[in-house]
């Protein structure tokens, strides 16, 4: 059974940077698409960015573009995501998801996302 295990959250500063990262048992990475997606309590579950399996494209919520960076490495099993210039607004549980395979996950469609982690809390205080 394929699990994704995020870590890297916390506490931080408006400004300050972050880097999340989210492992897999029980599957190998290079056979999923990846996306990172963000929930705040009482809100939709909304799509931060994805990444193919190579590494070689990226997509991002628009809103997110220059701040935001996903990356991945395949050899090491572990996806990754730099949250730089942080704003209170970020503030939400981050989750990794693993699509197997179509192109939803340029899209960020949560459906097309066939594994999801328990999330890693982000906080950003002002």
């Amino acid at each position: 059974q394929v699990q994704l295990t995020e870590s890297g959250g916390g506490l931080v500063q408006a400004g300050d940077s972050l880097r999340l990262s989210c492992t897999i048992s029980g599957g190998t990475l290079s056979t999923f698409a990846m996306g990172w997606f963000r929930q705040v309590p009482g809100k939709e579950r909304e799509f931060v960015g994805s990444i193919n399996w190579s590494g070689s494209l990226t997509y991002y919520r628009d809103s997110l573009k220059g701040r935001f960076n996903i990356s991945r490495n395949n050899d090491k099993d572990t996806l990754y995501l730099q949250m730089n210039s942080l704003k209170p607004d970020d503030t939400a549980l981050y989750y990794c998801a693993a699509s197997a395979a179509g192109l939803g996950y340029r899209e960020g469609e949560p459906r097309t996302f066939d594994y999801w982690g328990q999330g890693t809390q982000v906080t950003v205080s002002s």
